[in-house]
């Protein structure tokens, strides 16, 4: 096993993800170092190619952040991309039904749980030679529910074998249900979510100002572009409220 995020999510500690929507490769690098569990590169909502993403992931392969993908859909051309280039998390927007979910584990594992192709790619440059044995118990699934129907098919989707993370999108669900966070209606919707995630077995994902809400595991943080000045705005508040030397 060396997906460590599978790791700690087994042993139920939290872990936490940096949104990358940037191929600079610096910038992957300075979010790795930065003390995060697995770097969300987002390919849904980015133009960036899987090129630029395989660029991403092997120049972070010394570094402790896991690599997973966003893809924009859950397609057998966009999981073997994405796993070939070495992602070990695979992360599967708008999720209403469970023949998507399934969709994505048959696209990422190979034979026989599965119908991954055994193609070529950088991924044992990243993971090592063994990685065809190694890459299904290695890999994972995460579903996102964004919508009311995905809400209603919650059940049979947290139940798919091979999802490892059921994620509830708290924006889309408020944007698609019309309940704003923080309403009874939005909270009933989460509610029935986390119902069914923990009644299959499974691990509860959503954004990381969620970190403080019972059974909540996996967690999505803000984007390198909105840190940066975050962190620049922190360190010249530092230095201009620093006493005065001596």
């Amino acid at each position: 096993m060396y997906n460590t995020v599978k790791e700690k999510l087994a042993r139920g500690e939290q872990v936490i993800g940096g949104t990358i929507d940037s191929p600079d490769p610096k910038v992957y690098r300075a979010m790795a170092k930065a003390g995060l569990d697995f770097l969300w590169i987002e390919m849904q909502h980015s133009p960036m190619t899987y090129q630029e993403a395989a660029t991403l992931i092997f120049a972070g392969r010394d570094l402790p952040a896991i690599p997973f993908i966003r893809v924009p859909e859950a397609t057998e051309g966009d999981i073997q991309k994405a796993t070939d280039i070495g992602a070990l998390g695979i992360i599967v927007p708008m999720v209403d039904e469970p023949k998507k979910a399934e969709a994505a584990v048959r696209f990422a594992k190979y034979p026989p749980r599965g119908k991954r192709s055994h193609g070529g790619g950088q991924y044992r440059e990243v993971w090592g030679n063994d990685y065809r044995n190694t890459a299904n118990d290695n890999t994972m699934i995460i579903a996102q529910i964004e919508s009311p129907t995905g809400v209603d098919n919650c059940e049979k989707i947290a139940a798919v074998p091979g999802v490892d993370v059921v994620f509830a999108a708290a924006n889309d669900l408020a944007s698609f249900s019309g309940h704003p966070q923080g309403t009874p209606g939005h909270e009933e919707l989460l509610a029935r979510i986390n119902c069914a995630t923990l009644k299959a077995g499974k691990h509860l994902g959503g954004p990381v100002e969620w970190l403080k809400r019972d059974n909540y595991l996996f967690f999505q943080m803000l984007s390198a572009g909105t840190l940066i000045p975050r962190g620049v705005k922190d360190q010249l508040e530092s230095i201009r409220n620093a006493p005065d030397p001596a």
